[in-house]
Parts: C-alpha cells; sequence; structure tokens
C-alpha cells in the first residue's frame, strides 16, 4: 500500500459487462483504487454478491422493492442501498467520489452522467448514449463544470490515444478520423436470410463479450453510428471527417488521419478492460490483466467499406448525425425500442430498421434542447416506435426517414 489516498471509485452499472471489467480492474489495483458505490438495474443478486466482496459505502438500485430485497440479502453489513433516480444522482455526484464509471446502457444512464459531470467529476464514459441525446448540452455542461471526460468505447477511447490523449492541438491536424467495426456476427450471412435471424445470432459477436443490447447494435452496425454522432461531440469534428471502416479482427480499434499522411492507430486484443484501465489510470498506465497481442499469430489486418444494404441502420443514423439533434434522440429511443422488441421476438432483425426511419420521419427537427425537450422527444420516439409496431401494416415513406429535412 502507498501513503497516497485511494481513488473513491462509484460504477453506475457494475453488473453489466463494462462494470464487471471495470471490478476486475481495480482488483489488480487495489493499491491504488476503492470502490466507494455500485449500481444495478435489477440483478440483486449479483449486486449482492459484488458488494459482499468490494464493500462500497453505496448500493443503489433501480426502484424501492429491489432496493429492499437488497437490503435484507446484505443484513449486518456497512454498504448502504440506496434507490432510484435520486440515489443514482446522489452516489454519481457524492462529494467523495473521485471517480465516476458512466456504464448504466441507453437512456437511462443519462441523468446520473450528467449529475457526475456537474459536480465535477472524473467521468468515464462507457454510456454513448449521454452523448448522443445531449451533445452540446452535455459537452457545455463538461466545459462549464471543468469535469474531465474520458471516453471508455474501445474505438472513442482509441481515438483519444491516437490524439496524444485529445491534445487540441492534434485535432487541428486531423484529415480523417477512422472508426473500426468488426460488422458483427451477421457480416457475411445473405442478405435473403437477414429477416429469419434469432436473437442468439444477432448476439453471438465473434470477438466481444458484450450485453445483448449492444450486442444486436453491433450486429446492425446501429453502433458504429452513435459512435459517429458521439464521436462528432468528444472531439468537435465535423460529420464529414468521419468514417467507418469494418475490420473483422477487433485489433486495430480506430485510427486518425493526419494531413501530413500520417495514421495513428491504437491496436491491441479485443478486451475492454484496456480502455478501462486507461481511463481509471490517465495520463499513466496501470496493468489491466490483459495479455499482449502477438503480431505474428494475428497474421493479418482487414478492412473494407461497409456494405450500407447489408447495414441500413448505419446509413440512417450517419444522415442523423449531419441533421439536428432531435433527429439523434429520437434515432436512439425508436432503436432502444425496436431492438428490445426484437429480443423479445416481437419482431423480426429487418424490421428494426423500418421502425427507427418511421421515428425518423414523425420527429420534428427543430425543437429546442433543453433537458425537458430532450426528455420529452425520447419518451414521444418511444411512444411511436411502439405503436407503429401495433400497426405492422405501416411502412416509412421512400428514402432516409421520409421527406422531412434534418436541418
Amino acid at each position: 500500500m502507498t501513503d497516497r489516498p485511494l481513488k473513491q471509485v462509484t460504477i453506475l452499472g457494475s453488473t453489466g459487462s463494462v462494470g464487471v471489467n471495470t471490478l476486475d480492474v481495480i482488483s489488480r489495483n487495489l493499491d491504488q483504487y476503492q470502490v466507494f458505490a455500485l449500481t444495478a438495474n435489477t440483478s440483486v443478486l449479483q449486486l449482492a454478491e459484488q458488494c459482499r466482496l468490494y464493500q462500497p459505502r453505496f448500493a443503489v438500485l433501480r426502484d424501492s422493492t429491489a432496493a429492499a430485497q437488497l437490503r435484507q440479502l446484505l443484513s449486518g453489513s456497512a454498504t448502504q442501498v440506496l434507490a432510484g433516480a435520486a440515489g443514482l444522482a446522489e452516489v454519481a455526484a457524492h462529494q467523495d467520489t473521485d471517480y465516476v464509471m458512466a456504464a448504466i446502457v441507453g437512456a437511462a444512464g443519462l441523468a446520473s452522467t450528467l449529475a457526475a459531470v456537474q459536480a465535477s467529476k472524473r467521468v468515464l464514459l462507457a454510456n454513448k448514449e449521454a452523448l448522443v441525446m445531449s451533445g452540446s448540452l452535455f459537452m457545455q455542461a463538461v466545459q462549464d463544470h471543468q469535469a474531465t471526460l474520458l471516453p471508455i468505447d474501445s474505438e472513442h477511447n482509441a481515438i483519444f490515444q491516437s490524439m496524444a490523449n485529445g491534445a487540441a492541438s492534434h485535432a487541428k491536424g486531423i484529415r480523417k478520423i477512422l472508426l473500426t467495426g468488426s460488422g458483427g456476427p451477421l457480416r457475411q450471412l445473405p442478405l435473403a436470410e437477414l429477416s429469419k435471424v434469432t436473437p442468439d445470432q444477432a448476439c453471438a459477436h465473434p470477438n466481444w463479450v458484450m450485453g445483448r443490447k449492444i450486442s444486436v447494435d453491433s450486429a446492425t452496425m446501429m453502433n458504429k453510428g452513435l459512435e459517429i454522432i458521439e464521436a462528432r461531440w468528444l472531439f468537435n469534428v465535423a460529420v464529414a471527417k468521419i468514417e467507418v471502416v469494418v475490420h473483422p479482427q477487433s485489433i486495430v480499434h480506430s485510427m486518425v488521419d493526419y494531413i501530413d499522411g500520417s495514421i495513428v492507430a491504437q491496436m491491441g486484443n479485443p478486451d475492454m478492460r484496456t480502455p478501462i484501465a486507461h481511463g481509471l489510470a490517465w495520463p499513466a498506465r496501470v496493468d489491466s490483466g490483459v495479455s499482449m497481442l502477438d503480431m505474428a499469430q494475428v497474421g493479418r489486418l482487414d478492412f473494407e467499406a461497409p456494405d450500407l444494404q447489408r447495414f441500413p441502420c448505419l446509413a440512417l443514423a450517419r444522415a442523423v448525425a449531419e441533421g439536428a439533434q432531435s433527429l439523434a434522440i429520437a434515432l436512439n429511443a425508436a432503436n432502444e425500442v425496436a431492438v428490445q422488441a426484437f429480443l423479445d421476438e416481437l419482431i423480426t432483425f429487418t424490421d428494426i430498421p423500418v421502425i427507427i426511419e418511421t421515428v425518423l420521419a414523425q420527429t420534428d427537427s427543430n425543437a429546442a434542447l433543453t433537458m425537458d425537450a430532450i426528455l420529452a422527444i425520447d419518451l414521444q420516439a418511444r411512444q411511436q416506435a411502439k405503436s407503429f409496431m401495433q400497426r405492422k401494416h405501416q411502412r416509412p415513406r421512400p428514402g432516409i426517414f421520409g421527406d422531412r429535412n434534418a436541418s
């Protein structure tokens, strides 16, 4: 042990894949980090086991019923159990929290992540939806409250490292940001068979171990579309400078092309512990537990342009990225509803982009962007997506989200 105080880490979404990997990295560096708070949605038993192992000061669950169950399981423990959005915001902004891992999937993680930013924390951002939904508002809050924002998505963390840790001086010389993506498990499946894809097929990612929602996003390549929007805000670059490249091996996590002809890439084994360890230790380095990449064993690295006929969600997201923020909010909301419906086997895999495009065609592209407006657009888009699924005979107008211009 060292004499310096341990950094207190709150993990929002500790039972998901990013949360579990964060705890693994912390376990390897107990001389530097201590778990301050853990939160989960409904995984009471898993959260209880994490609390027994890491002894956090706080644990938070989504509702009071689940929280009561956790209190019973942790009877005699010093861990204080909280519930709901207020509990999430409290641990994210707590004066004794140093670092906040924002790993709650989807729109549900926005409020608590923003609370951490407003409390001037070091925020390790694994929740891409926070920037997709509220990019300008979120980045303004980071600036106003002098929070430290570090990207944990493997692609954005790779870009950050390839830009000399996000240095603004390097950003001025960028010609292109090259976002890499594996293409998911369906990259080579005949197009005619996509409508028959099962949730298990869509979630069988060849390289990464992820939750089911993000796994489906990888299969549709919506994850790359959301990452375009996220990169726009994180690195303050024009959408035209962001390009998606399919890279099946998932070895090169992203690249930056500079005006002098240099391309800087961040490479490594596909393991989320690498960007997590980078975010925790930045600007230093700590052991992540990830094995060294054996380039001789890899042998070759392949790259190709994405097939937009196979990945219509990527085309939708790129169009949205160049338009109004309200469209990005609607895109994210409709996608979450459609993906969950697919996982519940209520719709087919190829219905996902149809539902999203239908919702986008109904979205006001001139809405004001306050937090209340963001939440209202999000709610309306979810309702529209669910309504469309009840009227399967309807289809969206031709073209990218109808004839409504993204302005």
